[in-house]
């Protein structure tokens, strides 16, 4: 599954019920691209299905959240936030002051994404970096 995949993927999360055009203007393909690409998927098992989301489950997560922790001694953190844009998952990073030099949110569908995702940036990482993962249990927000 490459980039585009990912995207495509990341798309039909947010609203499966969106066109083919709409996806495609999100992740720069043509529509038959798109099509193409969500047809194969279909047929590789690598997308299962499309579910109806209620009320009552929206406030029941069905996402797992993590936050890394990413110390590497220094200030050059811009090459690695790249790397992690390829992925649709990681929803944020924030250069920070202190012991910790990057924080990373993420977002995914499986402990088993979040566990490969967590691999490949590991292998990116220099060898005397420490990477700490910090997953979400509970939530508050401001209106709560």
């Amino acid at each position: 599954m490459d980039q585009f995949d990912q995207k495509i993927i990341a798309a039909l999360r947010e609203n499966a019920r969106q066109s083919v055009s709409a996806i495609a203007e999100q992740v720069n393909l043509s529509r038959t691209a798109v099509s193409d690409r969500i047809r194969r998927m279909e047929e590789k098992g690598e997308i299962l299905g499309y579910r109806v989301i209620t009320a009552e489950e929206k406030d029941s997560p069905s996402t797992i959240k993590a936050c890394l922790q990413i110390s590497h001694g220094g200030f050059k953190c811009a090459p690695l936030v790249q790397y992690m844009k390829k992925y649709p998952q990681v929803k944020s990073c924030y250069g920070v002051s202190g012991e910790v030099d990057l924080l990373v949110m993420i977002e995914t569908f499986s402990m088993q994404m979040l566990h490969d995702i967590l691999a490949d940036i590991d292998k990116k990482l220099p060898d005397d970096a420490r990477m700490v993962t910090h997953t979400v249990m509970k939530e508050w927000h401001h209106d709560d």
